[in-house]
């Protein structure tokens, strides 16, 4: 067994956490570690990519345990070199939106995050793929997209920035026409391929998704006027969007999407098409992509 059997990777810029209390939680982390037989060590992230690094370096000198505590951006870059190891990965959530722990049930309280992953036994779940860019909860294009680069765009981050946001995005955005494996889908207002039920916050944009079913579910929310906006926010935040007659889902285990019409053209255009993978925002090349699931590829801790 290698002098350090369980690593723990954390992001010190995600949450809004004192200082004080994230150096507690160092300690906390060690000290429970202990308590449960590991030697820990505990690294932290100084650039993006680095928590990649981390990992895989781990997975190669055989440490079965990795923890990351941050948002969904840090997870995503951890578990992407644990996927197809036998390797599992811990999440202690401490970012703003923290879709996969909670569609997990990971305890949002710090140290019971913490309890959990340190104890907690390896469970596969899927991952998925947009492109060749790995995530884990929901990638899209459209309206979600828009606001994911429009959200990254903003000095300070949270809840309350990202629903001023989205807010203000609504009244700019323009919805497009897309192609679901050559077969139209029509305008759109949004188009999630949710691995996870949600996005983040419990705003559930797939209420039936199942992270262990080797099946993604591709989200259709087809325009609707302003006066929706209300009811369909509160049927995202409570679980109930698949009873909006603007929502479709169907499972699929890849798919080819096509953009037919420019959705933000101060953004995209014919050459470029605007998306995100688990809430960060990437601009793709050419005016379509390709999904799929990788089944039963991540090992979690739970």
């Amino acid at each position: 067994m290698p002098a350090t059997d369980l690593l723990v990777i954390i992001n010190p810029l995600s949450g809004t956490l004192p200082l004080a209390q994230k150096e507690a939680l160092r300690t906390y982390i060690v000290a429970e570690a202990q308590r449960q037989g590991f030697q820990p060590e505990i690294i932290t992230t100084t650039h993006a990519g680095h928590a990649t690094e981390l990992a895989a370096q781990a997975a190669r000198s055989g440490i079965r345990r990795v923890l990351v505590m941050g948002g969904d951006g840090t997870v995503n870059e951890t578990a992407r070199a644990l996927r197809k190891t036998a390797t599992a990965l811990g999440i202690i959530p401490m970012g703003s939106g923290n879709g996969l722990a909670r569609h997990l049930g990971i305890p949002m309280n710090p140290q019971k995050a913490i309890q959990k992953a340190i104890s907690g036994r390896p469970v596969l779940i899927d991952s998925a793929e947009l492109n060749e860019l790995p995530f884990f909860c929901t990638a899209g294009l459209g309206f979600e997209a828009y606001v994911a680069h429009e959200f990254a765009k903003q000095p300070v981050r949270g809840l309350q920035t990202y629903v001023r946001t989205t807010y203000q995005a609504f009244w700019n955005y323009q919805p497009a026409s897309y192609l679901i494996n050559n077969v139209p889908a029509g305008p759109l207002f949004s188009l999630t391929i949710a691995n996870a039920a949600q996005f983040g916050n419990n705003a559930w944009i797939a209420p039936n998704a199942n992270v262990s079913d080797g099946l993604l579910d591709v989200c259709l929310i087809r325009p609707f006027p302003g006066h929706m906006v209300a009811m369909i926010g509160w049927q995202l935040f409570n679980r109930t969007l698949n009873q909006s007659s603007y929502w479709a889902s169907q499972p699929l285990r890849q798919a080819t999407l096509a953009k037919v019409t420019d959705d933000a053209p101060d953004l995209d255009g014919p050459d470029t098409l605007l998306a995100h993978a688990d809430g960060e925002p990437v601009l793709l090349p050419g005016n379509e992509c390709t999904v799929r699931v990788l089944p039963a590829s991540l090992l979690v801790l739970l």
